[in-house]
């Protein structure tokens, strides 16, 4: 009975294609779609004594594996997926058809293929880029300014496990039309969510962190951007004097940079329909830490999918 219902759920069906492989993509530690061992219109006729042999990546047969949901009318779920169970999935439908003038029986075999890959979600971190009016690009002052805003921002996000990383502060003298010699600091610096601690954070959820990693370094982001804000109204409102050093109104700005996990990364020829998504690397490829693309070994000795070295 339970196989019946679960047949029903949902209808989140991927069919199959006789003519070529359909690829799948299923979202680490999630459960595939259903996916089924016919093609559309297949699945609407009538199929007499049909039998389902599922095969899969590893060469073996899917039946009574534990990770597996099989209904008996050959749909496949993999659940819990991961990297390791990316692959070639293969179904062979075989069933009869009976001539109804001589009652003769022939058997038919279609195979349908599916290549399904484990996905994750890339992380974000952001670089903000922001300037100041100083003096003087000579200035003392200046190395000690940009220490203390550091620290200062760092303290807005260290609740969230976020922190700056790679900053960098560049004095430049600016000549504008009509007017002297202005000095600029221009402050870069990057928003990463992976202060120390921040591994303990993400156990508490189930194994997948890039949603709330994600989560914390937008709100990170959006926290820097408000005290920016802050900055050019205080300095419109509040300063009599204003102050040797202070921000260049409306010159934040900031971009989103995405990279993936070890033995993820993103392509978007070979998976156009999930291109912004960190794919595993495939089989002869592999990535070694959070960079964005996969690799490719010198010898493709490598026959596992999610390598991070060959």
């Amino acid at each position: 009975e339970e196989k019946k219902s679960v047949d029903l759920i949902g209808k989140n069906y991927v069919f199959g294609d006789t003519k070529h492989e359909v690829t799948v993509y299923v979202k680490v530690f999630t459960n595939s779609p259903f996916l089924a061992c016919a093609d559309l219109a297949r699945s609407h006729e009538e199929l007499i004594d049909p039998k389902y042999s599922w095969i899969g990546p590893n060469g073996k047969s899917l039946k009574g594996q534990n990770y597996v949901n099989l209904t008996e009318t050959g749909k496949l779920m993999v659940m819990g997926f991961k990297e390791s169970m990316s692959g070639a999935y293969t179904c062979t439908l075989s069933h009869k058809i009976i001539e109804t003038t001589t009652q003769e029986e022939r058997e038919m075999l279609e195979a349908y293929r599916f290549m399904v890959y484990a996905y994750r979600e890339a992380d974000h971190a952001y670089r903000v880029f922001v300037r100041f009016t100083t003096r003087e690009c000579e200035l003392a002052a200046n190395g000690l300014f940009f220490e203390e805003l550091k620290k200062i921002l760092n303290n807005i996000i260290s609740d969230l496990m976020c922190r700056i990383v790679e900053s960098s502060c560049k004095c430049h003298s600016i000549k504008l039309r009509d007017q002297g010699l202005l000095h600029e600091l221009f402050v870069s610096f990057q928003v990463s969510p992976f202060a120390p601690g921040w591994k303990e954070v993400c156990h508490q959820v189930p194994h997948d962190c890039e949603d709330t990693t994600n989560m914390r370094v937008q709100e990170a982001r959006d926290r820097i951007e408000e005290f920016f804000h802050k900055q050019a109204y205080a300095l419109k409102r509040q300063f009599r004097i204003v102050p040797t050093i202070h921000y260049v109104d409306s010159s934040f700005s900031v971009i989103r940079i995405d990279s993936c996990q070890a033995g993820f990364g993103k392509n978007d020829i070979t998976h156009k329909s999930c291109a912004s998504c960190c794919v595993v690397c495939s089989p002869g490829t592999y990535s070694p830490n959070n960079q964005v693309t996969c690799q490719t070994c010198p010898k493709p000795q490598v026959k596992m999918y999610g390598a991070t070295s060959c």
